[in-house]
């Protein structure tokens, strides 16, 4: 396993897609129009760096969904080289942790590569604005592995500040896990 950290904040605007669902929907950005914010997860299922969090992602996006904020898991992982990060995978994946937000599968990888993805957790944290800007590439917290050790709540601080109407008020700590496994 590589570690790889995510880049520092770059004002772009969120690339639009189409992907399917673990529940067999499809899902793009228009499906979260009634949203002010928009976080996009690149996840997977086997890195212990996404392991270690997708408890804490879940319980973050159901506490702020009612609060106008989206919430998407991307896939873009080679199933073919990383069977566990497979479709069917991902189903069980869902269901096991009872996903709140779609979990969906980048088979071609083109949207991990549009948004520049690194690691397994990337996470981008959208503004709509005239479109969906970027305000926030960062880490979920302060200790990945141990959540009993988190002082630090950096994502949801940022989606605070923002809901709030005020800019992101503390320094931006890139995500960092396992690199995003390409396909040949």
């Amino acid at each position: 396993m590589a570690l790889v950290y995510s880049e520092p904040v770059r004002s772009f605007v969120a690339p639009d897609f189409c992907l399917k669902s673990t529940d067999d929907q499809w899902i793009s950005l228009s499906d979260f129009s009634d949203r002010s914010l928009l976080l996009v997860m690149f996840i997977c299922n086997h890195c212990p760096y996404v392991i270690a969090i997708q408890e804490r992602l879940n319980e973050l996006a159901k506490k702020y969904t009612s609060q106008k904020v989206g919430f998407i898991g991307i896939n873009s992982n080679d199933a073919s080289t990383y069977p566990e990060d497979s479709f069917e995978k991902m189903k069980d994946r869902a269901k096991e942790q009872g996903f709140v937000f779609p979990y969906v599968q980048d088979e071609t990888q083109e949207v991990a590569k549009a948004y520049g993805a690194l690691c397994t957790p990337d996470l981008f944290l959208f503004k709509k604005e005239n479109d969906w800007t970027l305000k926030y590439r960062g880490r979920l917290d302060d200790s990945w592995k141990d959540p009993s050790k988190v002082t630090q709540t950096d994502l949801a601080d940022a989606i605070d500040d923002l809901l709030s109407g005020h800019l992101i008020q503390k320094e931006i700590v890139p995500s960092m896990g396992c690199s995003l496994k390409w396909k040949s």
